[in-house]
């Protein structure tokens, strides 16, 4: 961004634009296992969905706090051209947390509910963002809450909220494991390189969800979004 900038006061056009911030910090959260050796599994969709929005935006996950490792910063959406300045124009911009718990996915809710205590994040301005057996696999899913449908982390969350289920879940489809393959076995599995093709769709795809949600709300993202 800072090349863009010079280069564009170098070429006389301002990359400025009118911004409205939007009310509330909201909190983006990507389940998932801690370390590298599960970076590129199945059930660490969530953290994976999370790395793109933070290189999006430009946001640095390197806090560490409440079990979490975690970045904050600003995400932008442009909302209307100028039709002189092709990079200026009118922008929404929102204040966002972007969350990894490093508990292991089952203890999820021991970062993610302390964190939002700490920073005052309302049950509404949360999302979470998960792998899902049960959804056929590549496919997408946004609800506004609910029960946890059996994922652990989900669970969690819900428990240390006191039995709070109304926070938005972005659901990513791994489908069933093959023949009587354990499912703990194959969500810790990683994707195979046929696999990655459409998964690297659908990382890019929740992504640009979860911007809808920030932007839009859970409605106009299921809208758009949910098949």
């Amino acid at each position: 961004m800072g090349f863009l900038n010079k280069f564009l006061r170098w070429v006389g056009i301002s990359a400025e634009t009118d911004t409205t911030e939007m009310a509330n910090l909201k909190m983006i959260v990507g389940l998932g296992n801690p370390g590298p050796q599960y970076a590129r599994n199945r059930h660490n969709l969530g953290f994976q969905v999370v790395d793109i929005l933070a290189r999006r935006h430009e946001i640095e996950l390197g806090r560490s706090q409440n079990k979490a490792r975690f970045g904050d910063g600003w995400i932008s959406r442009r909302r209307s051209p100028d039709p002189v300045n092709p990079f200026g124009g009118l922008a929404d911009r929102q204040k966002v947390l972007l969350v990894k718990p490093i508990t292991y996915m089952n203890n999820s809710g021991e970062a993610v509910v302390p964190l939002m205590r700490y920073f005052d994040v309302a049950v509404a301005d949360l999302l979470v963002i998960h792998d899902d057996l049960d959804l056929a696999s590549a496919q997408l899913r946004l609800r506004p809450g609910g029960s946890s449908g059996g994922q652990n982390g989900i669970k969690s969350i819900i428990r240390l909220l006191g039995g709070e289920q109304g926070f938005a879940r972005a659901r990513l489809g791994i489908g069933r494991p093959p023949g009587r393959m354990n499912p703990a076995d194959y969500v810790l599995q990683n994707f195979s390189p046929a696999e990655e093709e459409e998964y690297g769709i659908l990382r890019e795809t929740t992504a640009d969800a979860v911007e809808c949600w920030l932007f839009e709300g859970i409605e106009a993202a299921m809208n758009k979004y949910n098949g």
